[in-house]
């Protein structure tokens, strides 16, 4: 994949224009972070060249100043919604994220609950929470939001939510995914500071939608994919438009929320210092793509990975036919069909033939490998053999497992744990190419080329289990599959 976006550049700019908007605030500042804030895979899929980590290493900068506050909606929790790209829930993640901001030095004062209507679930996790020592707050649903502003701004509304305390001039509030409620949680903060007579500032660091690139440009057409479950839309910001007769785009929930957003900054400040959802952010990362058209290609093929996501879960009953329709509608606009991904068609074709489950892999270079279904592998496994032998120049008739080897692992399978299926799984030929590692030089050849198959492409025919996705996921192999069960049964 081409280098499209600059990460240096992008460090250096972000990070001057973050500090520039601490400084316009006195008491304190709310810094909502939206995205993932250290492991943000979907920028680094639609912007090549983008790090995960780069938010992180500008937070790292003034780690003395900043404590962290994670938000998770209520309804997440009760629903125990999934963040995709990890496999995990958002309640589990939550507790990643707190580990993981430790682990670096970073301070977390509490957890947030939002929109909170005393669900037992969310109530379980409080308690689970505050057993393991962290504070926590709920922030409650209200109603006429985000239209009655006379409401929100009042005692009756963010007056009756929990106040969190917090002790550093700058809080970041971050979440697992988007519709947490980090900006509720900002503004209801902002409500209380004022209250008690602190003077506080919000300002808002969000990746997506990239403001100064245009409203049907694929990099912002790849964010409204990739949050088709909450019906966000990118939208002209029409505040900025009217303020400076100037195009800018944001998305739907922030031009709602801007004038309650205004009102409170009237309450504290007499007048606002934003005109628009746009002068909220402090984004500059469309200022740093130096390669327009690879970030147009890598944000079409991000389209064509979240329809299937979105057919794969409709298929598990996880998601809804209006998710597929609106990422159906976004490929229409802009002309992108699953045959632009490589290794969809070199996948079926080689399914349809063998009338068997088959997969295929895009190397870095563009060179197409495929596997199918045999008597001791399934299909992914024996891609990813495939490809490593092709990345270390070995022979196809070279066998980096001897069947023997395998043997044994589908009797202990079949005979003495239970399982109906004796073909291998990518997780159990990892093990055993790992233990003929130790004594087949090739065999640790072909090991030494794990590494590069982070940001191939693979597709299957057939949904895989949790475990074989687990395994592309750590491998950094971003997977595809068509929404079709291997086997027809009612229960798995």
């Amino acid at each position: 994949m081409n280098i499209g976006f600059d990460n240096n550049k992008y460090l250096s700019l972000q990070s001057e224009k973050i500090k520039e908007r601490i400084s316009n605030f006195g008491d304190k500042l709310y810094l909502e972070f939206g995205g993932k804030l250290f492991d943000d895979y979907h920028a680094s899929r639609v912007l090549p060249g983008f790090a995960p980590d780069s938010k992180l290493r500008m937070l790292l900068q003034l780690a003395d100043q900043a404590e962290l506050v994670v938000a998770i909606n209520a309804a997440d929790i009760e629903k125990n919604k999934v963040r995709h790209d990890l496999g995990i829930t958002y309640d589990l993640d939550v507790l990643r994220l707190i580990q993981e901001f430790r682990d670096k030095g970073l301070y977390v004062g509490s957890v947030v609950i939002t929109q909170y209507s005393g669900q037992a679930s969310a109530d379980q996790f409080r308690m689970k929470l505050e057993h393991m020592g962290i504070k926590v707050y709920r922030h409650y649903m209200i109603d006429g939001y985000p239209s009655n502003v006379s409401r929100i701004v009042s005692d009756e509304g963010y007056g009756k939510n929990e106040y969190i305390n917090t002790t550093r001039p700058l809080v970041i509030i971050t979440a697992p995914g988007p519709g947490s409620g980090k900006m509720a949680t900002c503004l209801s903060q902002l409500y209380h500071e004022n209250k008690r007579g602190i003077k506080a500032g919000y300002a808002k660091f969000e990746t997506f939608p990239i403001w100064n690139l245009p409203l049907k440009h694929p990099v912002n057409m790849a964010y409204e994919a990739a949050t088709a479950d909450l019906n966000d839309v990118n939208m002209i910001d029409p505040f900025h438009l009217e303020a400076y007769n100037q195009t800018t785009v944001n998305y739907n929930r922030d031009v709602e929320i801007f004038p309650v957003l205004n009102a409170i900054f009237d309450g504290i400040y007499g007048e606002s210092p934003y005109k628009s959802p746009t002068d909220m952010g402090v984004n500059m990362a469309g200022f740093c793509i130096v390669d327009d058209a690879a970030c147009r290609e890598a944000s079409n093929q991000e389209i064509i990975r979240r329809y299937y996501q979105a057919l794969n879960r409709l298929a598990t009953e996880e998601g809804s036919q209006e998710e597929v329709y609106k990422i159906e509608l976004l490929m229409k606009k802009d002309k992108i069909t699953p045959s632009m991904r490589q290794v969809v068609g070199a996948c079926n074709t080689l399914a349809a033939a063998r009338n068997a489950p088959a997969a295929a892999m895009e190397l870095p270079d563009g060179r197409i490998i495929t596997g199918k279904t045999g008597s001791l592998l399934g299909a992914s496994a024996a891609v990813l053999l495939n490809a490593i032998k092709e990345l270390g120049e070995i022979p196809h008739d070279v066998h980096l497992i001897a069947p023997s080897a395998i043997e044994p692992i589908q009797t202990l399978k079949t005979n003495y744990l239970g399982s109906k299926n004796p073909r291998l799984h990518t997780d159990e030929v990892l093990i055993a190419l790992s233990v003929s590692a130790a004594t087949d030089p090739i065999a640790q050849k072909a090991m030494a080329q794990l590494p590069k198959l982070d940001g191939c492409q693979v597709h299957t025919s057939v949904m895989l289990s949790s475990v074989d996705i687990s395994i592309f996921k750590k491998l950094g192999v971003q997977l595809t599959s068509e929404p079709v069960y291997e086997h027809k049964r009612i229960y798995r």
